[in-house]
C-alpha cells in the first residue's frame, strides 16, 4: 500500500525560490502542456523559472530512445515511460536521480536528494543497466520569464509544496497530480467540483 510521507515543513525552502518545489496545476488549468501537471521546479530566481513535467507520458518507452541513439540495451527497465517534460527544447533529454557516487559530466545538485543530469553518458549507463537505481526520463522542458510564474501563481493556476522523492520515483506517473495534493492536504477532486467548468 502507497503511504504518504509526513506532511512537509514548508519552511524548508530556499526564501523567495521555488526551486525543488512541486508545482500543481489547479483543475481550472485550461493549457493542455500544464492541465493536470506537477512540474518539479529546478531553477528559480528573479529572471525565471525551469522545470519538468513529471507526469504526462509522451507515448515513448526509454528502449525507444536507446534505440535511437543506437545504444546496445541491458536494462530490464528500458520499458519506462519517457515523460514530456514540457514544451520548450522537446529534442533536449534530462534525467532527474537521487544522488549516487556516480559522476556524469554534466549534473546538477537541486537538493540534497535530487540530481538532474542532462549529458548523454547518463542514458548509456542506463541502457547498460549500470545507472541509477530510480531516475525519471523527460524530453523538453517547461520554462517562465521573471516574475510570470510568480503572476500565475498569485492567479491561483498553480498550488506549491516541497518537492517529495517519494512521489518522484516511486508514485505511478497517473498518481502523481493526486499525490502531490495529498501530500500538501488538498483533495484537488473536492477543488474540480466546485470549481465549475469555464
Amino acid at each position: 500500500m502507497d503511504t504518504l510521507p509526513p506532511r512537509p515543513n514548508l519552511n524548508t525552502f530556499e526564501l523567495g525560490s521555488l526551486r525543488n518545489q512541486f508545482l500543481i496545476a489547479m483543475p481550472g488549468m485550461s493549457d493542455p502542456h500544464f492541465a493536470h501537471s506537477v512540474t518539479y521546479i529546478c531553477e528559480h530566481n528573479a529572471d525565471g523559472a525551469m522545470g519538468l513535467i513529471i507526469n504526462h507520458p509522451l507515448g515513448l518507452a526509454l528502449s525507444d530512445i536507446f534505440e535511437q541513439l543506437e545504444l546496445t540495451e541491458n536494462n530490464p527497465s528500458g520499458h519506462a515511460q519517457v515523460l514530456a517534460g514540457g514544451p520548450v527544447s522537446t529534442e533536449r533529454g534530462f534525467v532527474l536521480h537521487p544522488h549516487t557516487t556516480q559522476q556524469w559530466q554534466s549534473t546538477a545538485e537541486l537538493s540534497t536528494e535530487i540530481c538532474l543530469t542532462t549529458s548523454g553518458d547518463i542514458l548509456k549507463s542506463l541502457a547498460e543497466g549500470t545507472g541509477p537505481a530510480h531516475y525519471l526520463v523527460a524530453l523538453g522542458y517547461a520554462g517562465w520569464g521573471g516574475d510570470q510564474l510568480e503572476q500565475e501563481i498569485a492567479d491561483n493556476a498553480w498550488l506549491t509544496v516541497p518537492a517529495n522523492p517519494q512521489i518522484l520515483f516511486h508514485t505511478p506517473v497517473e498518481q502523481r497530480w493526486s499525490a502531490a495534493a495529498r501530500y500538501l492536504g488538498i483533495d484537488l477532486n473536492l477543488i474540480s467540483s466546485t470549481a465549475g467548468h469555464a
